[in-house]
């Protein structure tokens, strides 16, 4: 009984996968784009865990591409400014683009078109975890050193404020 089960939903697989078109495709990538922007290695990721065939996972998104509906360069801004409101600092920000797919090209065009002032990010990100408070000692100076570079900045964007 349970090799005809099995069997049966081998043949309901095939025949789902039979039926799915360049449509399909495309409509869910859209449908994914509408959310928020994603780069190419993440919207193919993704795509894959719905979809069997990659030549058509990698036409729809090409076809996304090249009709400017998906961006790597939009999703490395879109990324690194959420990623900087969050207080988060170059050297994370850059990582975390680069795991998600982006070019070093589109990441460092991103962090130039956003212009921003690190020393004051690492201010707020200090002021909002610490308060105005001197560290007491050098231990606490240490940690806080070691979350501000948890956050990606590095010594010389915080080491004036500790």
């Amino acid at each position: 009984m349970s090799e005809d089960h099995s069997l049966e939903s081998n043949q309901a697989e095939e025949a789902a996968s039979a039926e799915i078109t360049p449509a399909d495709v495309r409509l869910a990538a859209m449908n994914l784009l509408a959310r928020r922007e994603h780069s190419v290695r993440e919207l193919r990721n993704k795509l894959k865990r719905r979809f069997p065939d990659d030549s058509m996972i990698d036409e729809q998104i090409a076809r996304l591409t090249g009709q400017n509906l998906q961006s790597n360069l939009r999703f490395a801004e879109s990324y690194a400014r959420q990623r900087i409101g969050r207080g988060y600092g170059p050297v994370r920000v850059r990582e975390e683009l680069r795991e998600r797919g982006a070019s070093g090209l589109d990441i460092a065009a991103a962090m130039k078109a956003l212009q921003v002032d690190w020393f004051a990010a690492a201010s707020e990100v200090i002021l909002k975890k610490f308060g105005t408070l001197a560290p007491s000692d050098i231990k606490e100076k240490a940690r806080r050193a070691r979350f501000m570079q948890y956050r990606g900045f590095t010594a010389e964007h915080y080491q004036k404020l500790l």
